[in-house]
């Protein structure tokens, strides 16, 4: 499954906060947007900035991606996304139980770790967990979803750096951002 392909053609309304790594670079190759949020530094924090951009930009449709090693490296940002529960929130975690852009090193997903479960224990009233491309597309339709973890095979598609310094990332992310 290409889950990051299946976002960024489903949702490309939406404000994209995407992990560090491999894959903005694969989102910033299948479809580069404003709208979309390449996260350049700050492992982890995906989640955390999605959930800030949540709740300053009401009125927009806001989608987190990060990846399994990035959520175990920020537990807590679950049971604080749980706690605000913004509807206009959805966290995706593309698990490959690997640390895909630091060369594959498994992850404690690929072994007994849970993310789904994690997830419900931290106060998310429901979970979806999807393997295939019909059942992500089912769950970015349903709004009540506010957490999707989307069950991947470790691969890494060759992709060019991101092309755009920071600065001029976030400018035109905020832009894209602002009423």
């Amino acid at each position: 499954m290409d889950a990051l392909w299946v976002i960024a053609e489903r949702e490309s309304g939406s404000l994209i906060v995407c992990n560090i790594g491999d894959p903005s670079r694969e989102l910033f190759s299948i479809r580069d947007s404003p709208r979309h949020f390449y996260m350049l530094g700050s492992m982890g924090l995906a989640s955390s900035i999605g959930l800030g951009l949540a709740m300053a930009c009401q009125d927009e449709r806001i989608i987190a991606i990060d990846g399994d090693g990035s959520v175990l490296m920020n537990l807590g940002s679950l049971a604080t996304i749980a706690d605000r529960s913004p509807e206009n929130y959805l966290l995706v975690i593309i698990d490959n139980g690997s640390y895909g852009s630091t060369g594959g090193q498994a992850t404690l997903s690929s072994r007994r770790a849970d993310l789904a479960s994690i997830a419900l224990g931290a106060g998310f009233e429901e979970v979806s967990i999807v393997s295939d491309e019909q059942a992500l597309l089912k769950a970015l339709q349903d709004r009540k979803t506010r957490l999707i973890v989307a069950k991947v095979t470790p691969e890494v598609m060759e992709c060019p750096l991101v092309g755009m310094d920071p600065r001029t990332i976030i400018d035109r992310f905020m832009r894209s951002a602002s009423p």
